[in-house]
């Protein structure tokens, strides 16, 4: 991508004024987008992307900078213009790189740019045909085609030089179920980090039958009542309430500056010994997982909360400078557009010992929330508040009718602190996790959980 003697002359240029450690970031990266709505396609965008960012630290402080002119002279000149935001005394002597290959964890049997886009196009339609011949109330359905194959390079000026290749495949369904006064929305959007092998072996009858079938269900149902109740959740993306609500703050981004909930808090109880919460970038092949992070750190398994007690955080490497803690391999960020911080990979609860049929079955009066939507969270505090896209009533341990417009309104450390039944079918759910590094793959996870009581916002229907 860039030459060793290159990189080893931006470094030095960037250690020039002082600094204690400089680092490169070399990314070219391939993308196509494709959207098909009613069978029809109506867009369709392929690109490159190639970008170096150069980073300098001095103690606490750093300065970060980007350009997409990888020329000897312009690459000189920007890691000039990072060093001379950092004012020190002497120039540090930057190691001689050495040249490595990140592991594998993750193959790739099918490289997305070698597929004709014939071949993509058919999914989509298939999966067009699966979720418009579910039910006659299906009005509209959109299909989304995602790849990207990211190739980076990371030096830095402690001698590491060391590449690696990411492979990015998604596929989003979203239906639309309309009658003669209403319209509702279902969606369902599975990723994975591998090729195109992913297309072609994924149970899309099973996802484009389930985006429709939210739509149908949500299009016949009542509206929801507001109050506290105990809210049953269900597994795979249902972890995004926890993801928002705690992940974000067990990242060294906020706990470094003591803006987080759980900062100083290690060793201390934070949700009961049923709760076990982990964030892991190994797992083979899932959406969230990489081999190493964006700052060359291989890529591992962190518990975080072990049985209710808080044993670690997500670390990079800026922010475990200011926590005197070695990276959990953590730094991630979108693109060379970003400096990385501290980030999630697949963040999951772990398997309990209850059953889902068991959490029901012990739930007299509450909210059953099959599939969750989008929110929002403060990390300062935890307050969080979540849309659920599917949701349902329980009455006498046993799930009764659908109801729509439901929201959940809490505090993360306490609703974390209220999960009073794990069950033990973890799934997980691709998404994708925004913060000021950019906007990166994760996935979210749990099994059935249920927290004992947390506030419904209900939907009132127009007179």
């Amino acid at each position: 991508m860039l030459s060793k003697s290159v990189v080893q002359d931006v470094i030095s240029q960037a250690l020039q004024t002082g600094g204690d450690f400089a680092e490169v970031f070399v990314e070219d990266t391939f993308k196509n987008n494709i959207s098909l709505q009613s069978g029809i396609i109506d867009k369709s965008l392929s690109g490159r992307d190639f970008g170096v960012g150069i980073r300098v630290y001095k103690g606490f402080r750093s300065a970060y900078t980007y350009t997409t002119d990888f020329s000897r002279d312009s690459l000189l000149k920007t890691a000039k213009n990072a060093a001379q935001a950092i004012e020190g005394e002497g120039q540090l002597k930057a190691s001689e790189l050495k040249s490595e290959r990140a592991q594998q964890l993750h193959p790739i049997l099918q490289m997305p740019q070698t597929v004709e886009k014939a071949r993509k196009v058919a999914v989509m339609k298939n999966a067009s045909n699966i979720a418009t011949s579910y039910h006659d109330a299906i009005s509209q359905v959109v299909v989304r085609y995602m790849d990207e194959e990211r190739n980076v390079l990371i030096a830095n000026s402690d001698g590491k030089f060391i590449e690696d290749q990411q492979v990015h495949s998604r596929l989003a369904i979203s239906a639309v179920a309309s009658n003669e006064s209403d319209m509702e929305t279902g969606s369902y959007g599975p990723g994975r980090l591998q090729g195109f092998e992913f297309m072609e072996n994924m149970d899309l009858n099973h996802y484009a039958k389930e985006a429709a079938r939210i739509a149908v269900t949500n299009l016949g149902a009542d509206p929801c009542p507001s109050g506290k109740f105990p809210v049953v959740i269900d597994n795979e993306f249902g972890g995004v309430i926890f993801h928002e609500a705690c992940g974000h703050g067990l990242e060294a981004t906020s706990v470094a500056k003591g803006k987080s909930v759980f900062s100083n808090q290690i060793g201390q109880r934070v949700a009961p010994d049923i709760v076990t919460y982990i964030d892991d970038g190994t797992i083979k092949n899932e959406w969230g997982s990489i081999n190493i992070d964006d700052e060359g750190n291989p890529t591992q398994k962190n518990v975080l909360i072990e049985n209710g007690i808080l044993k670690g955080y997500l670390v990079d490497q800026l922010n475990g400078r200011i926590m005197d803690t070695p990276s959990t391999g953590s730094g991630r960020r979108e693109s060379y557009r970003y400096a990385p911080t501290s980030r999630m990979t697949n963040t999951y609860i772990a398997n309990g010992e209850s059953t889902p049929e068991e959490i029901i079955a012990n739930t007299e009066d509450g909210i059953y929330a099959k599939y969750m939507g989008g929110g929002s969270v403060n990390p300062a505090t935890g307050d969080y508040n979540f849309a659920v896209n599917e949701a349902y009533l329980v009455k006498n341990g046993k799930i009764d009718r659908p109801v729509r417009g439901a929201t959940l309104i809490g505090n993360g450390p306490k609703s974390l602190q209220a999960v009073d039944m794990v069950g033990n079918n973890l799934g997980h759910g691709a998404g994708m996790c925004g913060s000021l590094s950019g906007s990166i793959p994760v996935n979210v996870g749990q099994p059935t959980l249920r927290v004992s009581e947390i506030t419904v916002g209900g939907r009132k229907e127009e007179a």
